[in-house]
């Protein structure tokens, strides 16, 4: 504020500029591929995305093979579905650590981050979705003088 003020009238006058909203661009290698990071527990999912017919592959296994149960396959769909691009990309991504859920869950969060590097209009839904956000729940450590976390040993009076 390089003039001085007056009185408080001037002040409606006075025009703040605000800062520019970040633009993004589209990431894609020479294949044409997106590529992004998820992670969730202690899974990380290198994930890759490109246009095509929907076929999604874990670990150079189809997704119903690795994926057995149908709500880890349902959630892998979820940010397609979200942002109404079901069928129209392939998916390949190789995935490691963790259990089958947290698997599923940084899967998901790869295929988010790749999509919107492949489409950056798409950020507004998926992020509204909450499919962009890094699950940071983990699993807490054992505490000496304690059979687990917080569970306690047995109590006995006798």
């Amino acid at each position: 504020m390089s003039e001085t003020m007056q009185s408080l009238d001037q002040l409606s006058s006075l025009k703040v500029s605000a800062p520019d909203a970040p633009t993004y661009t589209k990431k894609v290698d020479k294949q044409g591929r997106a590529y992004a990071t998820g992670k969730r527990k202690d899974a990380v999912a290198r994930v890759w995305i490109k246009p095509g017919a929907g076929k999604v592959t874990v670990n150079a296994r189809e997704v119903e093979v690795y994926f057995a149960r149908p709500v880890l396959r349902m959630m892998i769909q979820q940010p397609l579905v979200a942002a109404a691009r079901a069928g129209q990309y392939d998916v390949v991504c190789t995935v490691a650590g963790g259990g089958l859920s947290g698997q599923a869950g940084a899967v998901r969060h790869g295929i988010s981050k790749a999509l919107t590097n492949f489409e950056p209009e798409l950020r507004g839904v998926l992020k509204k979705g909450g499919f962009l956000t890094r699950d940071s729940r983990v699993v807490e450590r054992k505490k000496y003088g304690k059979a687990k976390a917080r569970r306690s040993f047995q109590f006995s009076k006798r």
